[in-house]
């Protein structure tokens, strides 16, 4: 995986994570309570990804310096 893949990883995935939490305050005033816990689940997935993603990106920019 390449540095601009990874990126465009956490890119993706903090952009997913800004939608859902948009998504989790709506369905939680709106009282939709059934919905929150899928939300929830979409976006610490999608935390994982990006955590993931950055810990391969630093390993590819510093394997390059040394």
């Amino acid at each position: 995986m390449g540095k601009k893949t990874c990126w465009a990883l956490i890119i993706a995935s903090i952009i997913v994570n800004v939608i859902m939490l948009q998504w989790t305050v709506e369905a939680f005033l709106g009282r939709e309570y059934e919905v929150l816990f899928t939300y929830n689940l979409i976006s610490l997935l999608s935390a994982s990804i990006a955590l993931f993603a950055y810990f391969q990106w630093r390993k590819v920019e510093y394997k390059k310096k040394s």
